[in-house]
């Protein structure tokens, strides 16, 4: 990106000192101090909301669903699958490798920030009941979708976004798939933690028994978040790099991700209702059927959009190298 120059930058030469003039850097003891001060003040802000969604975590027994062996052994098993999908879209990346740190960062707050979509869905949900039949669909796709599609974004937003090492756009595909499986393995641990006996159960086939179903319900709602946050964080990528369309890039990937979400929430009912009627299958496989294909069809369209970008990156540096010049052989030998 070309940083935007004032008309007397671009005029002068390397000579005129502009300090403070039409340019700027930290010279004095004031610079020194209001730099400081920037920088508490935007680690604060980040503290703070993490700090809340950690809160968060605790209130809605997030953190005791994570730690309960029980429970924790279930939600590693449904995580598997969003597990699986994640690392293929950061393997996509064919720009350098991403530090594991920041990608482990990056799911510890997308953990984190679900926390805040799990209580805005619960205040919000009774002010959709008196509409009827459709009460749901409306719920799902002014609330549920762009709600928790932009605390997944949150969680790149709040670290990763901001670190030198997101340097191409499909690092946003990358740490937005790592905001999904966070934000998919608390959903999961909530869910099965709720479905759980409370007691009588030991870690062995008992276990699995009992919560074989809610965990094998959870491991296909998983890789969904994975795709519809990769999708989002795509044109988070986007947007770094073109800042003077920040805001509607960033709003187009929220738009698209929460669709595809509350599409999925609202029709998934009906269509495994569907294929067990006219199949005779059991309610689990069908909706294991109808699962696969809705995310397989969103999932192409994530991999179509990340071979774009491949097939540009391959091409431009092909170009590159095909243009280097090289010594003429007869130069050398002289």
């Amino acid at each position: 990106m070309v940083r935007p120059q004032d008309p007397i930058e671009e005029a002068a030469d390397d000579s005129l000192d502009l300090y403070d003039i039409a340019t700027w850097e930290v010279r004095s003891r004031t610079d020194r101090i209001a730099s400081v001060l920037w920088w508490l003040l935007a680690g604060s802000a980040r503290v703070t909301v993490i700090l809340i969604a950690l809160t968060l975590l605790l209130a809605v027994g997030g953190l005791a669903a994570l730690t309960d062996p029980q429970t924790g052994i279930l939600t590693a098993l449904s995580a598997i699958p969003a597990v699986g999908l994640a690392v293929y879209v950061s393997l996509t990346d064919i720009t350098e490798t991403e530090p594991i740190l920041l990608l482990v960062a990056t799911f510890l707050l997308g953990v984190l920030t679900a926390n805040f979509a799990a209580v805005l869905n619960t205040v919000l949900r009774p002010y959709f009941r008196g509409l009827g039949f459709i009460s749901s669909i409306v719920f799902f796709f002014l609330v549920v979708g762009p709600i928790e599609e932009s605390v997944k974004l949150l969680a790149v937003r709040l670290y990763a976004y901001s670190d030198d090492r997101f340097n191409s756009v499909l690092d946003g595909a990358v740490y937005g798939a790592m905001a999904g499986l966070g934000f998919a393995v608390i959903e999961n641990a909530l869910y099965i933690a709720r479905q759980l006996p409370s007691s009588g159960l030991d870690l062995g086939l008992g276990l699995i028994g009992a919560g074989g179903g809610i965990t094998a319900i959870r491991a296909l709602a998983g890789p969904g978040h994975v795709i519809y946050s990769a999708i989002a964080g795509y044109y988070l990528g986007l947007a770094k790099f073109n800042p003077g369309q920040r805001g509607p890039i960033v709003m187009k990937g929220i738009l698209l991700a929460a669709i595809i979400h509350a599409t999925y929430n609202a029709t998934v009912g009906i269509g495994s209702g569907v294929i067990a009627s006219i199949t005779g299958l059991s309610g689990i496989v069908s909706y294991l059927i109808y699962v696969v294909f809705y995310d397989s069809i969103f999932g192409l369209i994530l991999f179509i959009k990340i071979q774009r970008y491949r097939n540009s990156y391959q091409r431009v540096h092909s170009a590159d190298k095909d243009n280097e010049v090289t010594p003429d052989e007869n130069d050398i030998t002289q």
